[in-house]
């Protein structure tokens, strides 16, 4: 985890991005909704591009040069993490971002995690230091990635964020856009 780059948003914090700017929207319109939401994936299209096809929309999207999330449907019952491997999309699709609500251990709990999978989601949400955290990771097809992590407590926490964060799950989304 030491080559993995941390930031916290606000001013001077380092270099934006376009999948920056989509991965921070997605986030910032899901976190209206609150917490203990299903997770959500989103589409991200060139907003120029989507801006050809539908011109009247000019006045509710961004700069043609961003990326504008649009919000797909997700069965139920399935993990995520589980779904991603059978998504792939069109090539009017640049990116794609998703947001998930996790439980947090602290390093130090880890050897203590029970290996059944229902038990182990049992002793998570009982762990007095456990917390919550909402994940968003983005990629485009051009290789870029970005992630944000908020934690639920604090109300007020920042937004941690960066492009090295969790390349697993960042990795999992980029894959949902190979050929």
């Amino acid at each position: 985890m030491d080559d993995v780059k941390v930031k916290v948003t606000g001013e001077g914090f380092g270099e934006d991005s376009p999948v920056r700017r989509a991965a921070l929207e997605v986030e910032d319109h899901v976190a209206g909704g609150g917490w203990d939401q299903q997770p959500r994936l989103f589409a991200l299209v060139l907003t120029a591009d989507l801006l050809a096809k539908q011109p009247e929309l000019a006045d509710q999207l961004g700069e043609p040069d961003s990326y504008t999330p649009i919000e797909q449907e997700l069965p139920a019952g399935r993990e995520v993490e589980e779904l991603l491997p059978e998504i792939g999309w069109p090539q009017e699709v640049a990116g794609c971002a998703v947001v998930i609500e996790r439980l947090t251990l602290p390093p130090e709990a880890e050897a203590q995690v029970p290996q059944d999978p229902a038990e182990a989601i049992e002793f998570a949400a009982q762990h007095p230091d456990r917390q919550e955290m909402r994940i968003v990771a983005a990629a485009l097809r051009d290789g870029s990635a970005h992630a944000a992590v908020r934690p639920r407590v604090p109300a007020d926490a920042p937004l941690i964020e960066g492009p090295g964060m969790l390349p697993g799950l960042v990795a999992l989304v980029a894959a949902t856009l190979e050929d």
